[in-house]
């Protein structure tokens, strides 16, 4: 426990809010990032991701509630450098220094030694570009640069705002592990994103946020367990097959040549279609992917928000 009795690395968001003139860009926002775990910060661009990290590393002040680490506000951490990394802009390198020189920077108020420098180089996967310009790096070699920079002060928590940006295949593989052996470690990893399908084979928790509100808070697991059960059908009469299906009080909508039935059974649909003299040409149950129930949930939310 820290010295006010909250456990290290324990991220605590109560309320937050944060209002730029007519805009609510975060609205009454509250959840809590564990230790030991990673975990998904999931919304469409625009819904509010970047303003709330900003808010948690005291980058910009809130409107109303609170964002902790370690029941500390960011400002008022003893070794700010040494419990937080944070990469939210990987661009912010000046193209005339090399990687290591960046970081050698950066060091000097992590309190970080040139060994270090040298050690998160290596992690990243950057030695063999460490003397190069970083005005000469890739977009993915930026990515690895701002997360070598974060980890200068061997660090607690990571905060990352979409660190797959750049990255190529490869990449995006050596991130999802990296990311899991940081984990593993016992630190907490919270990493935004607007595609779920970027982050689900890493993260064991998600927050999914749209306009600046909390839509959904579990594990990836439990959000597995959220799909609509949904009856997929194929009719030469498709339009009939919607009046018939909407007649009988069912959830329907064109899906192409199909039409996708939700919170029904296959013989429930099936029957309609009987009744009402349709000719099917298939007739199945589907089940959602995690994306569709990211897009789902937040097409809700920001229905829900307008």
């Amino acid at each position: 426990m820290t010295s006010n009795g909250v456990e290290p690395g324990l991220i605590e968001v109560r309320a937050l809010s944060k209002q730029f003139n007519e805009v609510r860009a975060v609205d009454d926002l509250s959840f809590t990032v564990r230790p030991g775990r990673v975990t998904g910060f999931l919304g469409p661009n625009g819904a509010g991701k970047t303003t709330t990290l900003r808010m948690l590393l005291g980058l910009i002040s809130p409107t109303a509630g609170s964002a902790t680490i370690g029941g500390y506000r960011y400002a008022d951490l003893p070794s700010p450098q040494r419990t937080v990394g944070a990469l939210l802009e990987a661009s912010d390198v000046h193209p005339g220094r090399s990687g290591r020189d960046h970081l050698r920077v950066l060091a000097l108020t992590a309190g970080a030694s040139d060994a270090r420098v040298d050690e998160v180089l290596d992690l990243v996967g950057l030695t063999a570009a460490a003397r190069r310009r970083a005005g000469g790096y890739s977009l993915g070699m930026r990515q690895r640069l701002g997360l070598a920079g974060a980890l200068l002060g061997d660090p607690q928590v990571l905060v990352l705002d979409e660190p797959a940006n750049g990255l190529d295949p490869e990449g995006i593989r050596w991130l999802r592990s990296f990311l899991r052996s940081l984990a593993a470690e016992g630190r907490t990893v919270l990493v935004s994103s607007h595609v779920l399908s970027e982050v689900q084979q890493t993260v064991d928790d998600v927050v999914i946020i749209a306009r600046g509100r909390l839509v959904h808070l579990s594990s990836l697991e439990e959000l597995a367990g959220t799909t609509e059960p949904a009856v997929r059908v194929v009719s030469p009469d498709q339009e009939a097959l919607l009046a018939a299906l909407e007649a009988a009080g069912m959830k329907a909508a064109p899906e192409g040549v199909a039409v996708r039935v939700t919170d029904v059974s296959s013989a429930a649909v099936g029957h309609v279609a009987h009744r009402a003299g349709l000719e099917l040409h298939e007739l199945s149950n589907v089940s959602e992917d995690l994306e569709q129930i990211f897009l789902r949930l937040t097409s809700d939310g920001e229905r829900g928000a307008a």
